[in-house]
């Protein structure tokens, strides 16, 4: 099967799953308990389903979650952000990606951004702002290679490495 964005789906638990402890292996994503999700999985789901909604939590902007599988294979996610608030606009942007730890180095990193940047066309956006830590070299190319223009490199206050700020137009 050729790999294609899905929302976010019960079917995938198990690959899901795994794929958080291949990110809690590196020290990533440990705001998110495998404990915890895995017992309500179906409510995790839910959670994301509804952020693309005006029931989110407060002071967030609608952001709609997409996966990256391939048959039953969870290879990794990217969301699209409708819209930037002042934080947004100097971190996260309006596109967050990442691949899962064994599915990385495969070309996975482009198509999913290249994926998500139609996602943000559909919801209106016609210039996507995509950040990238400025020592993750293989993002960069990432995002350079799907039309990345790189406005500049910022360092915030609560970040221990700059942020790199790039703009792609997705009109075309």
């Amino acid at each position: 099967m050729t790999p294609q964005l899905v929302a976010p789906d019960v079917a995938f638990q198990q690959s899901y799953l795994e794929a958080l402890l291949e990110f809690h292996a590196e020290n990533r994503n440990l705001e998110q308990d495998e404990t915890v999700i895995e017992h309500d999985f179906a409510g995790y789901v839910r959670y994301l389903h509804m952020q693309s909604t005006d029931e989110r939590r407060e002071g967030l902007v609608p952001e709609s979650f997409y996966w990256l599988v391939d048959d039953d294979l969870y290879i990794g996610r990217v969301s699209v952000r409708h819209s930037l608030n002042n934080r947004l606009l100097l971190f996260g942007g309006h596109i967050g990606y990442e691949i899962r730890t064994s599915q990385r180095r495969k070309g996975y990193g482009t198509l999913i951004l290249q994926l998500g940047l139609a996602k943000a066309r559909s919801v209106g956006i016609t210039r996507a702002l995509v950040t990238c830590d400025d020592d993750n070299i293989g993002s960069a190319k990432v995002i350079e290679a799907n039309g990345g223009i790189l406005e500049n490199t910022v360092l915030l206050n609560h970040r221990p490495v700059a942020t790199r700020r790039y703009w792609i137009d997705v009109t075309g």
